[in-house]
């Protein structure tokens, strides 16, 4: 009798714990997309080097990464954002772009992000991954072209770690996006 009563308690503690990224996102992500989260601690280290060996009045990015990280949880990022891409290592040492539009939207099961501007355009979705981290899995476009489902191949796929520095700031770094450089951090302000 005990276990009986024992089960729907211990349903209910499940149901009020967080959902952390070894639920859907782990369904959901792609072999090669996980070998990259996996090296991703040795891929920004190699492409960061290579950026700061470029030209020392181009790099900034010590201040961007530098910001103290805090909570994605209670906040709200849908709205509008204006988005730039900086591309570290790879085919130039660092390339920084210009500000293009950004949107986030909820659907019901979380963020859904799409760069609406530029050359150069993801759509995609986040998944939790801790307090202070969040997964993103998108799928590359260029120009007006309809994006491909995320899944569809390495050219399109899309994966990186999303942080968040303020209510008004927050990134998200592609550990060896596909083409060109070896990390790209995609930075959004309002």
């Amino acid at each position: 009798m005990i276990p009986r009563l024992l089960l729907p308690a211990l349903c209910l503690i499940g149901f009020a714990l967080p959902a952390y990224a070894d639920g859907e996102v782990q369904k959901l992500i792609t072999a090669a997309d996980k070998a990259r989260l996996d090296k991703y601690g040795e891929t920004r280290k190699a492409a960061l080097e290579e950026a700061k060996a470029g030209d020392p009045a181009e790099v900034k990015l010590d201040a961007l990464l530098a910001k103290p990280l805090v909570a994605f949880s209670g906040k709200d990022l849908t709205g509008n954002w204006k988005c730039r891409t900086i591309k570290a290592g790879g085919l130039s040492p660092l390339v920084i772009y210009g500000w293009f539009k950004c949107k986030v939207t909820g659907d019901g099961s979380g963020w859904r992000l799409q760069k609406i501007s530029g050359s150069q355009r993801t759509t995609g979705r986040f998944f939790d991954d801790g307090e202070k981290r969040a997964i993103y899995l998108g799928s590359f476009s260029v120009n007006d072209e309809k994006a491909k489902p995320y899944g569809s191949g390495a050219e399109s796929d899309q994966v990186g770690y999303a942080f968040r520095n303020s209510a008004t700031e927050w990134r998200i770094e592609f550990p060896a996006p596909y083409y060109e450089s070896k990390l790209d951090i995609m930075e959004f302000k309002r």
